[in-house]
């Protein structure tokens, strides 16, 4: 194994990244201002590289030390975890990373289900667009979303989710919305990650161009979910996602559930050799119930 930079310094470096500070992240370490400012400097020496830029106003990561973060804050982090884990006799550790949409609207509702199911495994979820890094053993499982291949790991779609046009019922009742052409003439919300683009939709069901102008842009679909509640405008989103918002009546499709596109845009992710091991395969069991219950219910 590669030589590494000395924790106390990787830990230092995480602090102040995190912090934005070299003063908060020196009395988060119980450690001086100036003991942290040489940690970090034999980290950057090390390297080779200018991790921060530091300025009047205070500092800021290079873009080096941006990247280096992401590697970093994510193994720090599953050191952390194990390191208590072991400490407290945890055993059973399942460490679960997701797409963050899915796991606030879709899998955190049913969370309790498995919980009880497996009272002796312990979950740990964490949630970011970021994919986890297997080799840094930040994860057990991943579910992403996405358009695979991702390398050599097992790729198993969850469901195949219908994508809409949904607004608030009060925002398609001010509208009178009832033709596809009306679409062009009302505020629309932009979901930048979505795997499926107001130009597909359209694509499917109108013979117009995608409009060129959205009032709303956002890069997670519970952002894009939350506004068409609030009647800004209408959002293109999956029903899957949308689920508790439709259950609850915050949200209508516009056009009904079958001027859909379909598609398979979540995956549950992870290293062939993870199958071997008995949380991970009591986990795969029971999101894969779940997923067909979520496919036989939108049916």
């Amino acid at each position: 194994m590669a030589s590494l930079p000395p924790v106390a310094n990787l830990l230092a470096f995480e602090a102040v990244a995190r912090r934005r500070s070299f003063a908060l992240a020196a009395t988060e370490l119980h450690l001086t201002a100036s003991a942290v400012s040489h940690q970090v400097a034999r980290l950057e020496s090390d390297l080779g590289v200018r991790l921060f830029e530091r300025s009047a106003h205070g500092v800021r990561l290079s873009s080096a030390g941006d990247r280096y973060l992401e590697r970093v804050a994510g193994a720090l982090s599953a050191i952390s975890t194990a390191t208590e884990d072991l400490r407290k006799g945890v055993g059973n550790s399942l460490y679960v990373h997701s797409a963050p949409s899915i796991a606030s609207l879709w899998l955190m509702p049913r969370l309790r289900g498995f919980a009880q199911a497996h009272p002796e495994i312990a979950l740990n979820l964490s949630a970011a667009h970021t994919p986890s890094d297997f080799a840094l053993g930040q994860a057990d499982l991943d579910i992403r979303y996405g358009v695979p291949p991702w390398g050599d790991l097992v790729v198993e779609p969850l469901f195949v989710e219908r994508i809409v046009p949904l607004a608030s019922p009060a925002f398609i009742r001010e509208y009178r919305l009832k033709r596809i052409e009306q679409l062009f003439d009302v505020p629309l919300i932009q979901s930048n990650v979505s795997v499926v683009q107001w130009s597909d939709w359209l694509r499917e069901y109108s013979d117009r161009r995608s409009p060129e102008q959205f009032a709303l842009r956002f890069d997670r679909a519970q952002m894009s979910l939350d506004a068409a509640t609030q009647g800004l405008g209408v959002a293109l989103e999956s029903v899957v996602n949308a689920g508790p918002h439709l259950s609850a009546g915050k949200l209508k499709p516009v056009f009904g559930l079958d001027k859909a596109v379909r598609v398979k845009a979540h995956f549950v992710v992870y290293p062939a050799k993870h199958a071997k091991r008995p949380a991970v395969e009591a986990f795969l069991s029971w999101v894969h119930g779940e997923a067909a219950r979520t496919e036989t219910v939108e049916r």
